[in-house]
């Protein structure tokens, strides 16, 4: 996490993931410490220097990613997370800072489409404008904010099948879009 980052792009994805059994989330950000939403939510962090990297690393996007993507310490430190975790999902402009990491080159990877100008200027990537999200290897990408709640279902479909995500999908209330190339807000 990191100041800026938008609320539901972390806990809409994380309401999913933690009810994955023998889900274990820890919140971590640069320099740990508290960090804020860009709606004011406040959360306590520890460094990612004391996180286990071999799991599943979340990024979300917001605001804060725009001075985050010429932040070259944070961006190192991402890159070595980034490599390290067994899977990669991103919501949003956080696909823009693992662009500037270069582990997207030549990825199909989405993002928010209301900020899909600025997010082309990124190169690297296979930027892909209709896509709710995408998988390529080890990373997910999802475009605008509440995309990132399909992805995380989609990510426990690929993972523990398609049953195991309708079941959490059906807990949260959700209306789940299986498809990732349904984007009703694809942009030409």
């Amino acid at each position: 996490l990191f100041d800026g980052f938008q609320t539901l792009d972390a806990f809409g994805p994380v309401d999913v993931l933690a009810r994955v059994p023998g889900a274990v989330l820890r919140y971590c950000s640069l320099r740990g410490g508290e960090v804020a939403s860009a709606q004011g939510c406040r959360i306590g962090t520890v460094s990612t220097q004391k996180i286990t990297r071999s799991g599943v690393l979340l990024l979300p996007g917001g605001m804060g990613t725009r001075s985050l993507s010429e932040d070259e310490a944070f961006l190192a430190e991402l890159r070595a997370l980034g490599v390290e975790a067994g899977w990669v999902l991103s919501v949003c402009t956080g696909a823009v800072l693992l662009a500037r990491t270069g582990l997207l080159d030549g990825r199909r990877a989405t993002s928010n489409k209301y900020s899909f100008d600025w997010v082309r200027g990124f190169k690297g990537p296979l930027w892909q404008p209709k896509a709710r999200w995408c998988v390529d290897g080890k990373f997910y990408t999802a475009s605008g904010v509440a995309a990132g709640i399909d992805m995380a279902l989609g990510f426990v479909s690929d993972r523990l099948g398609a049953g195991a995500a309708d079941t959490i999908a059906r807990r949260i209330e959700y209306v789940r879009n299986p498809d990732p190339q349904v984007d009703p807000f694809a942009v030409a």
